[in-house]
């Protein structure tokens, strides 16, 4: 696993070992970007200067891209100790401590404090998480007006907006993509 593009393209990603972490596939992850860089309703304004939530974070691995890319700072929240031993390693190894913050609790019952322009949701697979976080991020004034919103899901896990801009499958993930109201 690897960063895409950007600052850090091609730096190596750390990840636990075993199937507690389900990391971004580097291919998911550059269609993704790619999508976000090149649609008419997101382009590279969306990335440069952004504040990003990457919620679920796991080893980082969206959140880590942004910065790369040219966000400003990323927070991330994650539960798992060996994934937060990665993250933490992973932010090191970008030297980009000072652009992040970790949150190391459940996403489904941490606070975030401030507000993210760019917000990515990847929870495990099938216990369809996303709608239940997403309510949470805006009781809690977590989700800035218009920001764009990723979520990655699984087979059979809710669909996360009824109107996305843009909804893609790749293998057993689903990215769907909407602005924030």
């Amino acid at each position: 696993m690897r960063i895409v593009a950007g600052d850090w393209r091609g730096r190596a990603l750390t990840a636990p070992p075993g199937a507690t972490t389900r990391p971004t596939a580097d291919r998911v992850r550059q269609a993704l970007f790619d999508m976000l860089i090149h649609a008419p309703w997101a382009g590279r304004e969306c990335l440069e200067g952004a504040v990003v939530l990457d919620l679920f974070a796991g080893t980082g691995g969206l959140g880590l891209e942004a910065l790369s890319r040219g966000a400003k700072s990323c927070i991330f929240v994650e539960k798992d100790r060996d994934a937060l031993i990665a993250l933490r390693a992973n932010i090191a190894a970008c030297k980009a401590t000072e652009r992040c913050t970790v949150i190391g609790g459940d996403a489904m019952t941490i606070v975030v404090r401030g507000s993210a322009n760019l917000i990515f949701l990847d929870p495990p697979y099938g216990l369809d998480l996303t709608p239940r976080a997403l309510e949470r991020l805006r009781a809690a004034g977590a989700i800035a007006p218009g920001a764009l919103i990723v979520a990655e899901t699984g087979r059979g896990d809710t669909s996360p907006h009824p109107e996305p801009l843009d909804q893609r499958r790749h293998g057993k993930a689903t990215l769907t993509i909407w602005r924030e109201n």
